[in-house]
């Protein structure tokens, strides 16, 4: 693995291989397939994957399908794709749902140990009687059912003969608990409801803590490493494992879960943004999505070198978005070619060029990787400049364009404006410059200077492109676990532009990327690029005045 770096996860395995408690690690990455993996999975993974990797161990890819209320075939597919693009392939690929006639013998015999019985209390009054941190819970007045019962009621629970809520499966370990986890969990619920996997043949399905340690002993897995919500969980982890008498004993490690400013990390809420159309999907470019930041033009490179400068503790921060929009900036630097976008057009005509002339002129592709090498551009008597880069009476200090300045076109020449052409409304909509030939880049033109230098692409050749720019979707450095979140939501989160780019740029495919001058690194959008329409979303800007935290 790169950049291996120490972490006390790491360190456990280090010193378990070193005394031989395991002989191989085996980690794994197990999503429930009930939306859509953002990045603070990408975290997992990716912790998961090169442990296994650096160790020569093995990591699974296992889904947590043990809720058909919730959970599609969309979401695996999806999954499976994300894992892949983050460039890892997984040793085994698995499901709850495989296991789930030994869980359910692994029940039945909590059930003939009297470790677990059938309750029909439903799940508010079990909410109820469970206690507070400081109160005890109550016990379930059917808690003492004999065991002969309880293996009836549980076989005619799988065989259908109650309705949902009706009765559930508790474990009988301790209502005065000072873990409230550890006060009668549920371990089975009653639902009739098509799974994606196994059809109709269940309704009933057994609850994510039950479900889990099972899969990973079933699995031999030596290390199940989880967020730090997890932790308290974790005696129940242990009490599942030996009290069904589990050969393979896994152990539970957690870590701290990644938060970002401007974003939500709740898969609830990203969903709730979905179904709500505050975004267009869960690939929409604004979400912290794996889907949504591959759309937006993010690389998987540059997401892992900015996992892997986090490392892994046991707190929880909230991380700067800018740390991961500076990632990103590191990794397209010298990948990116430089080409010219005009996001807001203002057309240019250059009166004393001469017409119907067309000439090829020459740039680099890559300023910071001369091995790219050179592009033609195309100049003639028309060419389209940013509204911004024009002002008709300007502040002081501004070298842009104005009446009577002159400015250097990058890659071209320099032009003078002359006149100034509006609208009824009095909206500037065209200019009339002249330019000087004895100034052509690259010349050798050592005469006078100008101060302002702005870019443009030739109006007769230019490519019509939309250009989608975006601001955070959550306002203030939030991470998006307020009740109210949704009062947070960036009514700017994204403008739409009609803009031209080079013609060099009309055979730009999906997920190609470039850096505009001046504006951002910008992605061809693979969902709504069609033959006759270019789509490119801001990635990031050029600059910020962030800076990754020295360790």
């Amino acid at each position: 693995m790169e950049n291996a770096s120490s972490n006390f996860i790491r360190n456990i395995v280090i010193e378990d291989l070193k005394t031989g408690k395991v002989d191989q690690i085996v980690t794994r990455f197990p999503p429930e397939p009930n939306g859509y993996l953002h990045i603070g999975h990408a975290r997992s993974i990716c912790l998961n994957f090169e442990l296994a990797d650096e160790f020569n161990g093995r990591t699974h890819l296992r889904f947590d399908d043990t809720n058909p209320l919730k959970e599609d075939v969309e979401y695996v597919e999806s999954i499976k794709e994300d894992v892949r693009w983050l460039g890892f392939e997984w040793d085994g690929l698995f499901f709850a749902s495989d296991y789930f006639e030994e869980m359910y013998n692994r029940a039945v015999l909590l059930i003939k140990k009297g470790k677990a019985y059938v309750d029909d209390l439903s799940a508010e009054e079990i909410r109820e009687m469970r206690g507070t941190l400081t109160e005890p819970g109550k016990e379930s007045p059917y808690r003492n059912r004999t065991v002969e019962e309880n293996l009836d009621l549980f076989e005619r629970m799988r065989k259908g003969e109650f309705k949902d809520g009706e009765k559930v499966l508790r474990a009988k370990i301790d209502m005065a608990s000072p873990n409230i986890n550890m006060r009668d969990p549920v371990l089975y619920r009653i639902a009739h409801a098509t799974h994606h996997n196994t059809g109709d043949k269940w309704c009933i399905y057994p609850m994510y803590d039950f479900a889990h340690p099972l899969e990973d002993a079933i699995e031999g897995v030596t290390h199940s490493l989880c967020t730090l919500e997890f932790e308290d969980h974790r005696p129940l982890y242990d009490w599942v494992i030996q009290e069904c008498e589990m050969e393979h004993v896994p152990r539970q490690y957690e870590f701290g879960r990644l938060n970002l400013t401007n974003t939500v990390m709740s898969k609830r809420k990203l969903k709730q943004l979905v179904d709500e159309k505050y975004v267009d999907g869960w690939d929409d470019p604004r979400m912290p999505t794996v889907s949504g930041l591959r759309r937006r033009g993010y690389t998987p490179e540059s997401i892992r070198n900015f996992i892997r400068e986090l490392g892994v503790s046991k707190g929880s921060g909230v991380v700067d978005t800018q740390m991961l929009e500076h990632f990103a900036r590191e990794d397209l630097k010298l990948k990116a070619p430089r080409t010219m976008a005009v996001l807001r057009p203002l057309k240019v005509v250059i009166t004393n060029y001469p017409e119907g002339k067309v000439e090829m002129l020459e740039a680099e592709i890559n300023p910071e990787n001369p091995e790219m090498g050179v592009r033609q551009i195309p100049f003639s008597r028309e060419i389209y400049i940013e509204q911004d880069d024009f002002m008709e009476n300007p502040p002081p200090k501004y070298f842009r364009l104005f009446p009577g300045n002159e400015v250097r076109l990058k890659h071209a020449y320099f032009i003078k404006c002359n006149e100034v052409i509006k609208d009824e409304q009095g909206n500037v909509v065209e200019l009339h410059c002249t330019y000087d030939p004895e100034t052509k880049s690259g010349s050798g033109f050592s005469g006078r200077k100008v101060k302002g230098t702005i870019h443009w692409v030739e109006a007769q050749h230019a490519v019509p492109a939309e250009l989608r720019l975006y601001e955070p979707l959550l306002l203030d450095d939030t991470d998006g676990e307020e009740k109210d979140f949704l009062e947070l939501v960036n009514p700017n989160s994204l403008e739409v532009l009609q803009g031209f780019v080079e013609p060099n740029m009309k055979d730009a495919k999906p997920h190609d990327k470039f850096q505009f001058f001046r504006h951002g690194y910008f992605n061809v959008d693979p969902k709504d690029t069609t033959s006759d329409q270019l789509v490119f979303n801001l990635i990031v800007s050029l600059k910020s005045s962030f800076e990754v935290p020295k360790k």
